[in-house]
């Protein structure tokens, strides 16, 4: 054991080992088999491997009570006997951590000296007894899970009591899946990356979700709680919105640029509905951001691994005038090592090798900062089949809405009275309510299956002009009841999010470059002077009813009832257009263990999608050039002059 080194917490937690270690000894005398307690401090040193080293690194795991300054956690216990289930102390230290303030995780995680009030925490014989209590409770199992979903139910729990208040809760906590105690590392390997995808069939030829929304044993308590929530440390609701009913929540992931605010969300037209889409797309950014499934990556050079690797070129650098004026990035050298992880080609059915920083967007090292990936191309499903098919169609969005903006493509409105949904006409009169007209448009390039693009537009001209959305699905009307769900949910707030920032965003229209961040493209937008910049979205050049602009597509739209049919037809379509198709298995343990599947989809040469001016890989690359051509939209490449070289307001 560490002896204690006079910091407060040090002497609080050697005063409370030593109180608790009296009161085990008498209860000994009463008979009972009860593990001793193990106190360590929680909140003095970095458990996540940043900054100070741990001293109490080697007995954390085997901790059951970790004193904060500002609570006792006892635990974990209980759980049911599954595999995959066990948690450790080290498991829960590292949850803790994760949740705590950006201030907290900068002095901890950069190697700041902790500094505190000379006489906090401060454990009286109440707050003393109040812990020793609730450690025979939960020991003994006097005391059980609270009455909540199963899946929490089954998992070990951790009980809180407030040194303020001696106010007690418990929440379930999920096994960290790279923790160092419970999960030895091992390679990566090709092998392990082989996908064998087979037969999924479907509720019925046109439904594309394998399992209702409801399905998912998510353990929702274990997923957001402030002492150990997986995804954050709760989640909130948005009554204001008129359009939709959001639910959000946040955490910090630490990447290559820092600490990073990441936020997931739902937006449906209910607060359940909502709140268990807001999961999902939590459960996949926190797969997609870093590994975390106890792997090593292959660290060697592209020169050394290039017969069975992508070549990051395939997927496009910023202009050299980045990498010599942005310090964050810096050119790609082939004879520099940098951690890789193994990926599968579903085009040569074979394993393949794909750059870690292109595969998980926070993750990276120094020597692989050649570019800053996003969420592109990421995606969640009910089998890896699913994932994958929906992480396509994201990446066919995506590339189809910078070929139309960038090479300034005619488009056709589709006519949005042609729509059967009873759905989309009420989102019209939604978004007329806050005096937006919402139009829709055909944004297919040279690949078959239906991409739309939504635009609202501020009837009066007002800040917030204008908000664009995109989507791609098998099904016409559910792509565009899908395009116009997400422009709906910004309109709301758009126009006093420009208002707020207005002066910032006009010296943005003033000077590209200083358009840096993911919000600043869609905010742009919002500002009247930049509407002449959608002039080929203002006027378009055809309005046709929904029957009609997909009519080639019914011929070629799959109706087997089997997933994997619809999965082929897209890998197909991408290989004949000359590319690889390429998927990371990003599942989590958690996510398995629910049984989801989340995956990263790589389609090299696909125009990729960045945020800031001067990151934008889709203005050097190839197909920016010749996909307006071998969609019929041009009778020759587009020509430099021609490019719209504006920044994309893709929100």
């Amino acid at each position: 054991m560490v002896l204690a080194d006079g910091s407060p917490l040090e002497r609080g937690r050697a005063h409370l080992q030593h109180a608790l270690n009296v009161r085990f000894e008498a209860a000994k005398l009463l008979g009972g088999a009860l593990p001793a307690p193990l106190v360590v401090p929680l909140g003095a040193a970095d458990v996540l491997g940043f900054g100070l080293p741990d001293p109490y690194a080697a007995v954390r795991p085997r901790a059951n009570v970790q004193l904060t300054a500002r609570a006792v956690l006892v635990g974990p216990w209980g759980g049911a006997d599954l595999i995959g289930t066990a948690a450790c102390g080290q498991c829960l230290a590292i949850r803790w951590q994760r949740l705590r303030s950006r201030s907290e995780r900068e002095a901890l995680e950069l190697g700041h000296e902790p500094h505190g009030s000379a006489d906090w925490p401060l454990l009286t014989d109440y707050t003393v007894d109040a812990v020793w209590a609730a450690y025979l409770a939960v020991r003994t199992g006097e005391f059980g899970p609270p009455a909540t979903a199963a899946a929490d139910r089954e998992l070990p729990q951790v009980t809180r009591i407030d040194l303020g208040t001696l106010a007690l809760a418990t929440f379930p906590l999920l096994p960290e899946p790279i923790c160092p105690s419970c999960v030895p590392e091992r390679p990566d390997t090709a092998e392990s990356a082989r996908m064998r995808l087979t037969a999924r069939p479907k509720p019925d030829p046109d439904t594309y979700r394998l399992h209702p929304l409801g399905s998912y044993p998510l353990p929702t308590a274990a997923l957001a709680n402030p002492v150990c929530g997986a995804l954050g440390s709760d989640t909130w609701i948005n009554p204001t919105s008129t359009t939709t009913a959001p639910v959000a929540g946040t955490n910090f992931v630490r990447g290559y640029a820092g600490l990073n605010d990441v936020t997931w969300s739902g937006q449906a037209n209910s607060y359940s509905t909502s709140r268990t889409l807001a999961f999902l797309e939590g459960l996949e950014r926190y797969a997609g951001t870093h590994r975390r499934r106890g792997t090593s990556p292959v660290v060697d050079s592209y020169n050394n691994l290039a017969a069975d690797a992508l070549n990051p070129a395939d997927r496009g650098f910023y202009a050299d005038a980045t990498y010599e004026k942005d310090h964050l990035v810096s050119p790609f050298d082939p004879d520099r090592p940098i951690p890789w992880v193994w990926g599968h080609s579903l085009r040569d059915e074979r394993p393949i090798l794909v750059p870690a920083r292109l595969a998980h967007y926070s993750a990276g090292v120094e020597a692989d900062n050649f570019v800053f990936e996003c969420s592109n191309g990421c995606a969640t499903g009910g089998s890896l089949e699913e994932a994958i098919l929906f992480g396509l169609l994201e990446l066919i969005e995506r590339d189809a809405f910078l070929l139309a903006w960038y090479g300034r493509a005619r488009l056709t409105e589709i006519d949005l009275g042609s729509c059967a949904s009873g759905t989309i006409r009420t989102m019209l009169d939604r978004a007329a309510l806050h005096g937006y007209d919402v139009h829709a448009f055909d944004t297919r390039m040279d690949l078959a299956v239906p991409v739309v693009t939504a635009l609202a537009v501020r009837r009066d001209g007002g800040l917030g002009t204008l908000s664009f959305s995109a989507a791609a699905g098998f099904d016409p009307e559910g792509t565009v009841d899908a395009a116009l769900s997400e422009v709906l949910t910004y309109i709301p707030h758009l126009p006093y999010q420009v208002a707020e920032r207005e002066g910032e965003l006009r010296d943005m229209a003033g000077d590209f470059r200083k358009v840096l961040h993911l919000k600043d493209h869609a905010q742009l937008y919002g500002l009247p002077e930049m509407a002449r910049h959608a002039r080929e979205y203002l006027e378009p050049t055809a309005v046709r009813t929904l029957g009609e602009t997909f009519a080639d597509w019914a011929p070629v739209r799959p109706r087997t009832g089997d997933l994997l049919d619809d999965l082929r037809l897209l890998r197909d379509e991408l290989a004949g257009a000359g590319y690889d198709v390429i998927a990371v298995d990003q599942t989590t343990p958690e996510q398995r263990r629910m049984g989801l599947h989340t995956v990263s989809t790589i389609v090299p040469g696909l125009l990729p999608l960045d945020f800031g001016w001067t990151r934008q890989r889709a203005l050097l690359m190839p197909r920016l050039r010749t996909a307006l051509r071998v969609a019929g939209r041009r009778t020759d490449d587009l020509p430099e002059s021609e490019i719209k070289a504006v920044p994309h307001p893709f929100p």
